[in-house]
């Protein structure tokens, strides 16, 4: 299964090098000098490590292939990947392990199905196409999601009242100027 580790984004500087948009825990390891990265789309690559560093808190990258701003700027929005199967960290999962597991309540009712993850800037979210066709983002946080069981083919959520599209009724609004008129 191909793994995006990293988004190119805008090219930094004359001599080819890219910003990237990281997707993964070792950058130190995927972008080590030598690596040897595949691309989505594939005719972009494969893309040679030539250094990296990082720069302002981002990651910037040369790659053999690249050797001027012009050939840096047609490869933005290029997806970086590699192959990988599982992940070998016990609180970790890619993307693909999570895709078609059931989410369910934690007593059983199931509510839907993980469709996706999306990365967000505050933390990632699962994207759930609830029973009902909605799609709801489920913030990816133990307090919410305390049990992903891959080898089960299920997620277990505690969602606050109004989370989910089944249960918008529920939703507490905190209103600055107090109850609306008519209610308590």
């Amino acid at each position: 299964m191909d793994l995006v580790v990293a988004r190119i984004g805008r090219a930094h500087g004359l001599r080819g090098e890219l910003g990237l948009d990281v997707r993964t825990d070792v950058p130190h390891e995927r972008f080590a000098v030598g690596a040897v990265l595949t691309t989505d789309p594939a005719d972009a690559g494969p893309l040679t490590v030539t250094g990296a560093r990082t720069h302002q808190g981002k990651w910037i990258v040369g790659f053999a292939e690249v050797a001027d701003r012009s050939a840096a700027e047609a490869l933005r929005g290029v997806a970086l990947v590699v192959e990988e199967d599982v992940s070998d960290e016990e609180d970790a999962w890619y993307p693909h392990e999570l895709a078609g597991l059931r989410a369910e309540l934690a007593d059983g009712t199931v509510v839907g199905e993980v469709v996706g993850l999306e990365h967000l800037p505050a933390q990632d979210a699962l994207v759930v196409r609830e029973t009902g066709g909605e799609r709801t983002l489920v913030p990816f946080v133990r307090e919410i999601v305390p049990e992903v069981d891959v080898a089960g083919g299920r997620v277990v959520l505690t969602p606050p009242g109004g989370l989910l599209a089944r249960d918008a009724d529920a939703a507490v609004v905190d209103r600055p100027d107090g109850p609306a008129e008519g209610e308590d």
